[in-house]
């Protein structure tokens, strides 16, 4: 093996032998994504399984702000793109046969990663006044996690997810939505009730850690998503999901990986 230019041989072996040595140590600890921008685009895509109706989950170009909206707000947070989302759901004077609902996520690159090592979550959302006058101010996509619980041997499934509060603005982007600080987190079946994050009372982060942390529980992710669950109409479009130190860029020609602090 030829060692880097300006590098001795001996230095690039141990630096090796020390990554390799930290991996075995921490596996799965730290929640990272990867070191390429254009890294995995293919793993990124609606989840067939989690799809009910026909409701559409699209890389596109903008949106670029309403008629009225200037600035940065009139245009998506990272690049020119976003996801655009459009799902069927309940709206005043509208009762649809089917309540749709999508997951436009990734199902292989984060499995195995420790859900305690999270912490920095959130995207940037473009809400519609129309979006607030289907279901309310918190009428908002999510963010899903499929996961290992590992909260006892016959509990290995639970989806976690985030409900965002409402968007300081409508018919623009928005600023960066932290859902470390903001809206609530609650999971699905008896990982809720063990957890006391339930739809009915969702926690807050910093509760939902505390309740695996207390159990010594070590929850394992299995996918991640950008979703809109099955409630009111949405139409509109998230950019910038960030997990840690690496927003995920929805872009028209795929999702790149941009590492920030």
């Amino acid at each position: 093996m030829k060692a880097r230019f300006g590098v001795r041989r001996g230095t690039v072996l141990v630096a090796a032998l020390l990554v390799a040595l930290i991996a075995t140590i921490l596996p799965g600890s730290a929640f990272a994504g990867t070191d390429d921008d254009q890294a995995h685009s293919d793993h990124w895509g609606v989840i067939p399984r989690h799809t009910i109706g026909s409701p559409v989950a699209e890389l596109r170009n903008g949106p670029f702000g309403s008629y009225d909206v200037a600035g940065t707000a009139a245009r998506p947070p990272y690049g020119r793109g976003s996801l655009g989302i459009e799902a069927v759901g309940n709206a005043p004077g509208v009762t649809p046969s089917v309540i749709e609902k999508v997951d436009f996520g990734n199902e292989v690159d984060f499995v195995g990663k420790s859900l305690l090592g999270l912490r920095r979550i959130g995207f940037h959302v473009f809400q519609t006044r129309a979006n607030v006058r289907y279901g309310g101010p918190r009428n908002m996509p999510n963010i899903r996690f499929e996961i290992d619980p590992n909260l006892n041997a016959t509990n290995d499934y639970s989806t976690l997810v985030w409900l965002p509060g409402a968007s300081p603005v409508t018919n623009a982007w928005s600023p960066f939505l932290d859902a470390t600080r903001t809206g609530g987190w609650f999971l699905t079946g008896s990982a809720g009730t063990a957890t006391g994050c339930t739809p009915a009372h969702p926690c807050t982060f910093t509760a939902l850690r505390a309740a695996f942390t207390s159990r010594h529980a070590r929850p394992t992710v299995y996918t991640v998503a950008v979703s809109k669950v099955r409630d009111f109409m949405w139409i509109g479009a998230v950019d910038g999901l960030r997990l840690n130190d690496y927003v995920y860029d929805f872009e028209r020609d795929g999702v790149k990986v941009r590492r920030v602090r």
